[in-house]
């Protein structure tokens, strides 16, 4: 590569005229407005506990979009997710009755797939008594549990229950309510019979209202939490997996790791290359032999099977993985900025600075290294892309930290439970998006920035 000095005002003149560059960094502050919004509005515990079930149990397995209810005739029901009830108290003689109050509307054309109730009470030596009505559309009213918890343990006990649409005394109640309807309606599910037309098998679409009512006889006992799933079929923006996990926000905090990753590797390798194959072309003879053996022994060793091998041997952390990408990014770099620091070394001001007696590390980072910097940024731009699909590639083949949710371990996650073959497409396309787009980004900065400052492809 021949060298010609340009100054930074010149690029970044040049750059604003460019709609190709300006496109690009466009596409990055998307980017980065997708990652601050990630890391502020996503509540962490979804990023630590990626990998926990428990944390996911109240999702749907492997629901597909909402949005894709827009496009079909037959509307799929959707998963409800509510722990904000109406609250109302009502106060009689030594008792307080707390009623839990869920409307919401169901107006799918297929009936939910369950539904489930957690709750969590406060209470002293006389257990409170809990029943749960169902309110429909047409005006019933249907009685599905009422019973006294448990007696508590000491003076004030805490009790966490989930009551399932599955209970036996679900379906026992229900049985009293098979008069309502003109048809053999099957009792054995109460999520289909509640949600049934009385005149066929068919969904009754309109509003439900739910109500949990405790009756407490002490003034202390409270009620600490509680929240009502209705089960479906579709969720949120992007699906879930076969593990429940919601993908959209496996996707969102896959952003700012993802340009963590790319450009630490890119900034770190392009820096540590360029000092290197600089200092190497200044010294000159054998301690520049010596140096670019190191590099050509580096160059001459396969990458992905060394990084598998090491990922296997020393471990998956992100920042091991980060470390392995920066040592074998940075050779590339060094060979290139050699050859440049070769044709700088010879430039008059450089020679000046030798017989003044400046020592040689002044002179690599004072004189030869700012001459670089265009270039480096072009590189920079360039190498983000491929730091981001190296990590993919190793999550995808089962070496990425396992911890963190990284689009590549996405796919890692799709390919194990045949995401493919099962036509989950919520869970491959997404991701393998975010990752074009992203290096699509980086790819016209860099473009534009070499076009700039390399004489050979500034015509084109």
């Amino acid at each position: 590569m021949s060298f010609k000095a340009i100054s930074n005002y010149q690029i970044i003149h040049e750059f604003k005229n460019s709609k190709i560059g300006l496109f690009g960094i466009a596409i990055l502050l998307f980017l980065i407005c997708i990652s601050i919004y990630a890391i502020l509005t996503i509540p962490l515990d979804s990023y630590r506990q990626w990998n926990n079930p428990n944390y996911w149990i109240n999702y749907p397995k492997a629901a597909m979009p909402a949005w894709i209810n827009i496009f079909s005739s037959l509307k799929q029901p959707e998963h409800l997710m509510m722990d904000k009830p109406i609250i109302s108290q009502q106060v009689e003689e030594g008792t307080i009755t707390v009623k839990n109050t869920y409307k919401f509307l169901f107006n799918y054309d297929f009936f939910p797939s369950d539904f489930m109730l957690n709750y969590a009470v406060q209470y002293g030596v006389i257990p409170p008594i809990v029943s749960i009505q169902l309110t429909r559309p047409d005006g019933n009213t249907f009685e599905l549990v009422s019973k006294s918890l448990p007696s508590a343990e000491g003076n004030m006990s805490s009790f966490y229950d989930t009551i399932y649409s599955t209970q036996d005394d679900i379906k026992h109640n229900l049985r009293s309510y098979l008069h309502k309807f003109s048809y053999d309606v099957d009792d054995s599910r109460p999520e289909q019979m509640l949600f049934s037309s009385q005149s066929g098998p068919r969904v009754l679409k309109g509003q439900y209202m739910l109500t949990q009512s405790f009756t407490f006889f002490n003034g202390e006992d409270h009620v600490l939490n509680s929240q009502l799933i209705v089960g479906g079929k579709v969720y949120g923006l992007l699906g879930t997996d076969e593990l429940r996990r919601d993908l959209s926000i496996g996707l969102l905090w896959g952003t700012p790791i993802a340009l963590l990753i790319g450009l630490s590797v890119s900034i770190l390798s392009i820096l540590i290359g360029s000092v290197y194959g600089v200092m190497a072309a200044y010294k000159g003879k054998r301690i520049e032999q010596g140096m670019m053996m190191i590099v050509q022994f580096f160059v001459s060793i396969p990458t992905i099977p060394i990084l598998i091998i090491f990922s296997v041997s020393i471990g998956q952390s992100i920042f091991l993985i980060i470390g392995f990408l920066i040592i074998f990014s940075s050779v590339g770099q060094a060979l290139v900025s050699r050859s440049m620091g070769l044709q700088i070394k010879n430039f008059q001001y450089v020679e000046a600075s030798k017989l003044l007696g400046e020592r040689d590390t002044k002179i690599v980072f004072r004189h030869i290294l700012p001459q670089l910097v265009p270039y480096l940024f072009a590189n920079i731009a360039l190498s983000v892309p491929g730091a981001i699909l190296g990590e993919a590639g190793l999550s995808f083949f089962g070496l990425g930290d396992p911890t963190i949710p990284t689009w590549g371990q996405i796919f890692h996650d799709a390919q194990t439970f045949s995401a493919t073959a099962r036509g989950l497409w919520w869970w491959i396309l997404p991701p393998g998006v975010m990752i074009g787009i992203t290096g699509l980004a980086f790819v016209l900065i860099g473009y534009t920035l070499e076009s700039l400052v390399n004489p050979q492809k500034k015509g084109n």
